[in-house]
């Protein structure tokens, strides 16, 4: 199983030259709580950083600064831990938990985002897969319920 499998390829991304005003539409028009801010570099959207609702309450309206006189590079988050589409998914679940990150970039070869991988992606993947087990559980029992001995021992 590899992270670029079970990433969600549905990213809403910003530039760090962006205003707060639009990081902030963004992440209500598409209901999320932070947004990756990417810079383009030989035709890749390469992740640089994170910024999310809470750098903007923190870092912004808390100390009453003029929201349009800063950028999203003024306050985002530098620190941005990537995994390769090609890394083992259960490695890149210890990387977010020895990272305390609950969302991680997935980024393909040359550095380019190709998508994110969240903890609710995670738990879906785990659900699917104990429904699964459940099922094979449930059919064993079935085909053993209707299960009648060709010879009896009498």
């Amino acid at each position: 199983m590899l992270a670029g499998e079970y990433c969600n390829r549905s990213v809403t991304i910003i530039g760090k030259h962006d205003s707060i005003r639009k990081a902030s539409k963004l992440m209500r028009k598409h209901h999320t709580r932070d947004i990756l801010v990417v810079e383009l570099r030989n035709g890749e959207r390469i992740p640089v950083g994170i910024i999310t609702d809470r750098d903007i309450v923190i870092q912004v309206l808390a100390i009453d600064v003029e929201i349009d006189d800063i950028s999203i590079e003024d306050v985002m988050s530098y620190k941005l831990i990537t995994a390769n589409e090609n890394d083992d998914l259960m490695n890149t679940i210890r990387r977010m938990r020895i990272n305390t990150v609950r969302r991680i970039p997935i980024v393909n070869q040359a550095g380019g985002l190709v998508g994110v991988l969240s903890t609710d992606d995670i738990l879906d993947i785990i659900t699917e897969q104990l429904m699964d087990i459940d099922q094979i559980n449930f059919n064993d029992k079935k085909r053993e319920k209707g299960y009648r001995p060709v010879f009896s021992h009498h």
